[in-house]
């Protein structure tokens, strides 16, 4: 790992809650770290933007929506082979639009289908969540 990797990296990650306590998983595209492991959407933190800002524009840029709210739940650390990440979890159950695949990934409703393999910071995550889906 560079010297720039071990500096933890500020990320969004929005978990999308339905009513029925269902929530939203998208899968890494092609080209990136870990491609086909599924995850929470988000992505890394702007200069000059609050950590909510950044999470508003990553769910327009990735998915065509807009989060109204979300209240934050949870920061982890991972280190990944290639980045040292500092994960802030939103979530949210209020939203405007229907996601959609704006960068050609894949995403599911994790409650009715199952995805496999998931990237190792978001199975602990999973688990958790049973304790706060209603």
């Amino acid at each position: 790992m560079t010297e720039t990797q071990k500096r933890p990296v500020d990320v969004a990650v929005g978990i999308l809650m339905q009513a029925n306590g269902d929530v939203l998983l998208g899968q890494r595209p092609e080209g990136k770290p870990y491609a086909g492991y599924w995850e929470f959407p988000g992505g890394k933190v702007d200069p000059g933007e609050t950590i909510f800002q950044a999470l508003q524009r990553e769910f327009v840029e990735e998915l065509g929506i807009e989060v109204v709210s979300a209240e934050e739940w949870c920061g982890i650390e991972h280190v990944y082979e290639h980045a040292h990440v500092r994960l802030h979890f939103f979530i949210s159950r209020e939203w405007r639009g229907e996601p959609q695949s704006l960068e050609g990934q894949a995403f599911a409703w994790q409650g009715t289908v199952g995805v496999e393999p998931l990237l190792p910071a978001t199975i602990p995550l999973l688990e958790w969540l049973d304790k706060v889906r209603y």
